[in-house]
């Protein structure tokens, strides 16, 4: 987290993405920028008045509001799947729709708290991931250094059982964890961090126990809903990254920028 000044205000095309009084960290302040790119388009496009007024802490004009919709649906507009398509994705990801999949984890939480520094914050969750999975071929050894690791860095109270949280189910987890650890084959150690609303996790998946998988026909719709959606959010991350290019961005690095339409 910054306090900002005057003299490094960050801005899309000279327009202040935050007051010189606010304390961002990064992601709030990338979410801002994709915002303001996505209101300049609106006004080139004729969709929204160039004398629409600037967002006021990240808030933005009700008409700004309903132009940057227009915006998206005409920019992101796409050919639904077809079934085919859908078929090979249901094939392609049997665990996705799997019903009562378990996996027994345990983690080291990297928490979120007001005031922490994200950027370090990040650095020594890196710092764990990458020690824990560059060890021996050792499996005690390696268990005992993941406990220990938990028990000397991890902000859950887990910390003091080596991080071990049990066997699990989906809905036992905040959702943006369990799809990074839910319907995926991956043992051991995971090769990312995985956010959530608590801070980041250094992950092990100790085993897995795989769910009842349904017939397409009886998910077809959510898988067509599915690609839909990732369709979409690509479109809205190549735009993004188109309009940042053309513009002239101050003080917030985009690259891998999340907009919080997204979210």
């Amino acid at each position: 987290m910054k306090t900002l000044t005057l003299h490094e205000l960050p801005a899309v095309n000279g327009v202040p993405l935050a007051g010189a009084d606010e304390t961002l960290d990064d992601e709030t302040l990338r979410q801002r920028a994709c915002q303001e790119l996505l209101r300049q388009a609106a006004i080139a496009a004729g969709l929204l008045a160039a004398d629409d007024p600037p967002p006021q802490q990240g808030a933005v004009s009700e008409a700004a509001s309903a132009a940057i919709e227009s915006l998206l649906e005409r920019e992101l507009a796409g050919p639904e799947p077809d079934d085919a398509t859908c078929r090979r994705w249901f094939d392609a990801n049997p665990a996705r729709f799997a019903t009562g999949e378990r996996v027994r984890l345990r983690h080291v939480l990297f928490a979120v708290t007001p005031g922490v520094d994200v950027a370090a914050l990040r650095q020594r969750a890196e710092a764990c991931l990458i020690d824990l999975r560059a060890g021996g071929r050792d499996a005690a050894v390696e268990a005992d250094r993941f406990a220990k690791a938990a028990a000397t860095l991890s902000n859950c109270p887990s910390g003091a059982q080596g991080g071990d949280l049990g066997w699990l189910a989906a809905e036992d987890c905040a959702p943006e964890f369990a799809r990074e650890v839910f319907g995926h084959a991956e043992i051991g150690v995971l090769a990312r961090l995985v956010h959530s609303r608590f801070g980041l996790h250094v992950v092990e998946v100790l085993e897995r126990q795989a769910g009842t998988r349904p017939a397409f026909e009886a998910v077809q719709d959510a898988v067509r809903r599915t690609l839909a959606h990732q369709a979409w959010a690509t479109a809205l991350r190549q735009l993004l990254q188109r309009l940042a290019g053309q513009a002239r961005v101050q003080g917030v690095a985009l690259d891998g920028a999340t907009s919080p339409l997204l979210q």
